[in-house]
């Protein structure tokens, strides 16, 4: 449910905040006032394309709102998929940011999250009918998923079935068309593959070479100066340098002369002993040096040998992966489609015959749930019938037509919604033939008809908050009462908010907000208050009478607010 809607430099509206409570919000106002500025907001804020010119004038941004309370346990899986957690009371905050450089942020509970996640998850919280671009039954590629919600419940098992397998179907399909492609395509693909394969394996990758590699060339590389190094540290140690004594040989006096006195104090002794370990230690050391001396070579032939190695690995890095691991396992991947390609015969009729199976399979489920929507269909049609008879359409007649496009094989064409294509039918006089209702032109119809639909499905409808723009475009009279009192029926399981001109749906308002447009200073703005009864008296009659309120008119408004009143009780009550 829709709690509280906040705008801010949109349009003609500076600073509003609107409070809306459960069941029917109506919204009255004189024309130009700015109802429909507040549509554009809402619209603005579940994921309609940005557009800077709903900028106040003067401002840098515009901030528009919404505050809902979500209960339905699908949103909240969706939510948390997405790293979005509700607070305790369920609350869930949609805010739109719009910037004078054509700029737009959207965030979810004050995280920043992507226009296309906000249009997804809106769909969950809102749905807007104005009077022709936001009605879903002015699409015929939408009736068949208004046929399924009305039975969504018997059927959706069944509908889950048939699209897991129609998309099982598609991927062998494809699978297929790549192994039974055009022949000469085949055959460069076999040799493209072949030479990769080739190309990797003449090459006798192994795992950490080029590391092993690196470190050799470095090595080599460096080695007159680690030779240098090592043979001047190994005379120093072993032979001594300009006639002096080599630092085993003074180390061997200094051990020699401590072991004369060490007995004449512990910690002699323990000097000792570690002048005796140093010798020992240092000892090993110049033997490592001497070793590591006697093994060091230089030869540019190996230099030269790695350096090409490298080459080879980094040529093949370029062109097969990052690193050797990337490369090995690209041509593991290559050499099982080349496998495949190649055991292409045996593959293909596996998969032919697969395809037939999951087809039949397919067929068969499409044609049981063709089955039940047929059965849905005629319970639909009577029903949308007798609402439209309600509501004052009294000739009318309405179908659910369904027919059934093949392939090129003249077969049923298999989608991942069955067999069906529903396109709802309808004349609305006597006499007249049956044609699209997408070719209805009359406002005042396709508002009757969409809220006929409304109706019916208000009782498997999830969607718990519905906004009416001009509802009443093209009606009036007794007409104009029966869609007040629709409005009322549907606002007893939904949250509605009511854009109106007829005071005959204004009355059933459980809420009643009047728009208001003032011009101070050459500065226009619009507001929204909330009425009291006796304000909603006034508004009343002004939507009766005009400007000029007379006694009648007020009169007239009490008495109609009245039998709103009862209307409501009495809906209530059953």
């Amino acid at each position: 449910m829709l709690l509280d809607l906040y705008i801010e430099n949109f349009a003609l509206i500076e600073k509003m905040r609107v409070s809306f409570t459960n069941g029917l919000n109506i919204l009255t106002g004189e024309t130009g006032a700015g109802k429909s500025i507040l549509i554009d907001a809402v619209n603005m804020a579940i994921g309609l394309r940005a557009d800077k010119n709903f900028i106040r004038t003067g401002s840098e941004k515009s901030i528009i709102q919404l505050i809902f309370e979500c209960n339905q346990t699908s949103l909240s899986d969706l939510l948390k998929n997405h790293g979005i957690e509700l607070e305790n009371d369920q609350i869930l905050i949609l805010t739109r940011e719009l910037y004078s450089n054509g700029r737009s942020v959207s965030r979810i509970n004050d995280k920043i999250v992507t226009v296309s996640l906000v249009r997804e998850i809106s769909k969950y919280l809102i749905d807007i009918h104005g009077q022709h671009e936001h009605q879903s039954l002015l699409y015929s590629e939408n009736h068949i998923d208004i046929v399924d919600s009305f039975a969504e419940k018997d059927i959706h098992t069944l509908k889950v079935e048939i699209e897991n397998k129609f998309q099982l179907l598609k991927r062998q399909e494809r699978k297929l068309a790549s192994l039974y492609g055009n022949e000469i395509e085949r055959e460069r693909k076999i040799d493209l593959l072949k030479f990769q394969v080739n190309e990797i394996d003449e090459c006798k990758l192994m795992n950490n070479e080029e590391e092993t590699l690196l470190a050799e060339r470095n090595l080599l590389a460096n080695s007159e100066r680690i030779h240098d190094v090592v043979s001047r540290s190994y005379e120093d140690l072993f032979h001594g340098m300009d006639h002096n004594k080599s630092l085993l040989d003074t180390l061997g006096h200094i051990v020699n002369d401590f072991n004369h006195i060490k007995e004449y104090d512990p910690l002699l002794a323990n000097i000792s002993q570690g002048l005796y370990e140093a010798l020992y230690k240092l000892e090993d050391i110049t033997r490592d040096i001497r070793l590591y001396r006697d093994r060091i070579e230089y030869d540019p032939n190996t230099l030269d040998q790695i350096e090409k190695r490298l080459d080879t690995i980094n040529s093949l890095k370029r062109k097969y992966g990052k690193t050797i691991d990337d490369i090995l396992s690209y041509r593991n991947r290559i050499f099982c489609e080349l496998e495949e390609i190649l055991n292409s015969e045996e593959i293909i009729k596996d998969l032919k015959k697969s395809i037939d199976e999951l087809s039949g399979e397919l067929l068969l489920l499409s044609q049981n749930l063709s089955d039940k929507r047929k059965a849905i269909s005629l319970e639909l049609e009577n029903k949308v019938m007798k609402e439209l008879s309600s509501l004052n359409m009294k000739n009318v007649s309405f179908k659910v037509d369904f027919s059934v496009q093949l392939d090129k094989d003249h077969r049923p064409m298999l989608t991942s919604k069955g067999i069906d294509h529903i396109e709802f039918l309808i004349s609305t006089n006597s006499g007249e033939p049956l044609k699209p209702l997408t070719k209805i032109v009359s406002g005042g119809e396709m508002s009757r008809i969409m809220l006929a639909f409304k109706t019916i499905l208000a009782a498997v409808d999830n969607i718990p908050t519905l906004i009416f723009d001009e509802i009443d475009t093209g009606i009036s009279g007794r007409t104009a009462t029966i869609v007040g009192e629709k409005l009322a029926l549907i606002s007893s399981t939904h949250q509605i908010l009511c854009i109106t001109h007829l005071p005959q749906i204004a009355l059933m308002a459980d809420n009643h907000f009047h728009i208001i447009k003032t011009s101070i200073e050459g500065h226009t703005k619009t507001t929204v208050e909330r009425l009291k009864d006796n304000e909603r008296i006034d508004e009343l009659a002004r939507l009766l009478g005009g400007v000029s309120l007379t006694q009648l008119t007020i009169e007239h408004a009490k008495e109609m607010l009245e039998q709103g009143k009862i209307f409501k009780n009495n809906l209530k009550k059953k």
